[in-house]
């Protein structure tokens, strides 16, 4: 579908509208506050090592639903008024954790705020189909990943520093009073993208100007069929479409092992290695870098592939989509996951020095980067105007798991250790590897054979 304006300099404009900004500031929502867990517990006078865990996991639960209804909306009214809605309702519920006198009314204020927070996300990633051509939009995505990794890696080094010198409360008015400058930042320079909207507008403009009531936008649909078709949408890519169940269960598995692995460093590098909290926080840097080395390596290599793909075309340009799960990367990348694992849980086991089990987290990282990264980017170029919807998809089943999986997590590395664990998930990762070599191989056919009618 071609853009109303023509293709738009991706760099210029992700600039000009600060999704990168957004993005990282709610996002640090999410692990700004982990390192507060142990003063907040004593505050409240709870010990439970359940209820530490979930008041942190159940950020993952806003982010699995946020996103059936967000995004959908986002496609029918389009992605500013989303945004904006969202940076507001992000804001007041901020003020209402920092407000909180229970454990109850912060982890209910928690729930709300990634919510509301979810929108930059997932109707990020729809910003970017809307104004990029496929063979632009690997450099595109990571620029706009920067913001996703920016938000949980800065977040636990401020947030562990923040919280001891100011408290855990003071974690939530940092993360309102940037809210509301972000808000301004946003009414002044933010514009909307989405192309159905665009033209539906232009369509509206023409019939005022005219009086001609006839001109309509094509994509535009109207009535309470709209509404149901776009809250249902995410749920029948999850459920009819066997390429985005595929992608959206293997991406599950991996990212919620890698967010148990988070959840082990509060301690394993507090009781094992002897670290505060601020440096606790520093913990995570390793893990955020490999995923920054993958963002910012990965777009490159797969505009590169598609490029070449164009030139040796001899249909006109066009290209097979597969060409973006070459198993060059995929392959390498679940091989990294499967070594990373391991070498984070022997070595934190038999307590080798603290930089070998970082190192582990960085390659796991590396490679969770390289193979989500891949298969998302395929799916989105598979159903490039339901991008959003693709993506709460994906996000639904990521988030659940995420949100699931420490929970029972915990409990298997308090039964088998941190050497055993690990090396659980390590096998999970290697029996995984054929997935994306499995798409690329097929995924042309599945594509073909269960076109969805959304």
């Amino acid at each position: 579908m071609g853009k109303p304006n023509g293709d738009v300099n991706f760099v210029n404009h992700i600039a000009s509208d600060s999704t990168v900004l957004f993005t990282a500031h709610w996002r640090q929502g999410s692990s700004m506050f982990a390192p507060g867990v142990p003063k907040l517990m004593a505050e409240f006078g709870n010990s439970s090592s359940m209820a530490s865990t979930f008041v942190v996991s159940i950020y993952f639960l806003g982010f699995a639903f946020g996103p059936l209804v967000i995004d959908p909306l986002s496609e029918m009214h389009g992605r500013m008024y989303v945004y904006h809605a969202g940076n507001i309702a992000f804001t007041g519920f901020s003020i209402g954790a920092a407000l909180s006198v229970n454990l109850d009314m912060l982890m209910a204020f928690r729930l709300l705020m990634v919510v509301s927070g979810s929108v930059p996300t997932t109707v990020g990633v729809g910003s970017v189909v809307d104004v990029m051509n496929p063979e632009k939009r690997g450099r595109a995505i990571s620029l706009w990943a920067i913001g996703p990794l920016l938000g949980p890696a800065l977040g636990p080094i401020a947030g562990g520093y923040l919280v001891e010198a100011a408290g855990w409360r003071w974690v939530y008015w940092l993360l309102a009073i940037l809210g509301g400058a972000f808000g301004v930042l946003a009414l002044l320079v933010m514009r909307e993208t989405y192309a159905p909207v665009l033209l539906e507008r232009k369509a509206k403009a023409m019939r005022k100007a005219t009086g001609n009531y006839t001109p309509r936008s094509k994509l535009d649909t109207e009535g309470p069929s709209r509404i149901k078709m776009a809250l249902i949408r995410p749920l029948k890519f999850l459920f009819r479409t066997p390429l985005v169940s595929t992608i959206a269960v293997y991406v599950g598995i991996v990212y919620g092992i890698f967010y148990l692995l988070v959840t082990t460093f509060s301690f394993v590098y507090s009781s094992q290695y002897g670290f505060d909290e601020g440096d606790t926080g520093l913990s995570f840097l390793p893990a955020d870098l490999g995923m920054m080395i993958g963002v910012l390596s990965l777009g490159h290599i797969q505009d590169y592939l598609v490029l070449r793909a164009k030139r040796n075309s001899d249909d006109d340009g066009k290209y097979k989509l597969e060409v973006k799960l070459t198993p060059w990367i995929t392959l390498p990348a679940g091989l990294l996951m499967h070594a990373g694992l391991l070498l984070y849980g022997w070595a934190s086991h038999y307590r080798v020095h603290w930089i070998v089990p970082m190192i582990g987290a960085m390659m796991f990282a590396l490679g969770l980067t390289g193979a989500t990264m891949s298969l998302q980017s395929y799916q989105m170029d598979s159903y490039p105007r339901y991008a959003a919807s693709g993506s709460a998809a994906v996000i639904l089943l990521r988030s659940l798991i995420g949100a699931l999986m420490p929970l029972g997590g915990l409990k298997m590395y308090d039964t088998l250790g941190l050497g055993w664990g690990n090396s659980i998930l390590a096998l999970v990762c290697l029996l995984l590897v054929p997935v994306p070599v499995g798409l690329y191989l097929f995924g042309e056919r599945i594509r073909k054979r269960y076109d969805p009618v959304l």
